[in-house]
């Protein structure tokens, strides 16, 4: 199936720590939306500057401040509506000028692209992963190596075991997986490839995997092999 919409990959850095936004406009109607902004937007405005797009709309997979910093500038510059999932606005308080708050599979229409939202919490209590042709953007829920801490308020081992074998059942295997991090492998790896190199993919026991995501005296928490 062609894509509706042509996507861009957006690396910021602030000191030792890089988040990916993404980047989608709408190839019929010019408008645009990005998930997580973060850090810095003078890269997202070049691109929306050199493809004539207007900022409609912002994802937000969770609420933690890496993946929401750029919020109040965008809305000062463009006015999108900003979607976060409504038990992570609810439990954490999130709020800002224009929010619409989500419920698992509702759908977000930005010109003729469609973006499915599927609500998994783990990283967070509300964390959303946004699904939308063939492309998977998965925030802090799952990395193209592992998946998110679940030790922060509101997290939950038991919630990311079901939050990612739903996206196992749910998500076909030619999909292609864009998280919030890097951790070595870069992003846009398809569902397939994750089968086979993410350990947290191949744990079928839901103790096992909780034992092994809580882990105590992990001193290398970001190397998943």
């Amino acid at each position: 199936m062609e894509a509706v919409y042509e996507m861009f990959t957006i690396k910021t850095q602030c000191m030792n720590f890089f988040n990916y936004a993404y980047l989608g406009i709408d190839k019929a109607t010019r408008k645009a939306f990005v998930v997580d902004p973060s850090w810095d937007v003078s890269q997202l405005v070049r691109i929306l500057e050199q493809k004539q797009a207007s900022l409609e709309a912002v994802l937000l997979t969770h609420s933690h401040f890496d993946h929401t910093n750029m919020v109040k500038k965008l809305e000062m510059l463009y006015q999108p509506d900003v979607y976060i999932s409504k038990t992570e606005a609810d439990y954490y308080k999130y709020h800002c000028k224009r929010l619409i708050t989500i419920e698992d599979m509702d759908r977000i229409g930005i010109g003729e692209t469609t973006i499915t939202c599927l609500v998994t919490p783990g990283h967070t209590k509300g964390s959303v992963c946004y699904w939308s042709g063939d492309n998977l953007f998965s925030g802090d829920t799952i990395f193209i190596e592992g998946c998110g801490l679940c030790d922060s308020e509101g997290g939950s081992a038991e919630d990311m075991y079901h939050s990612i074998h739903r996206l196992i059942r749910l998500v076909p295997a030619n999909v292609r997986v864009y998280p919030g991090h890097s951790f070595g492998e870069s992003p846009g790896k398809e569902m397939s490839y994750l089968y086979k190199k993410n350990l947290y993919f191949q744990i079928d026991d839901i103790q096992h995997f909780v034992k092994y995501r809580n882990r105590k005296n992990n001193l290398r928490i970001f190397d998943f092999k």
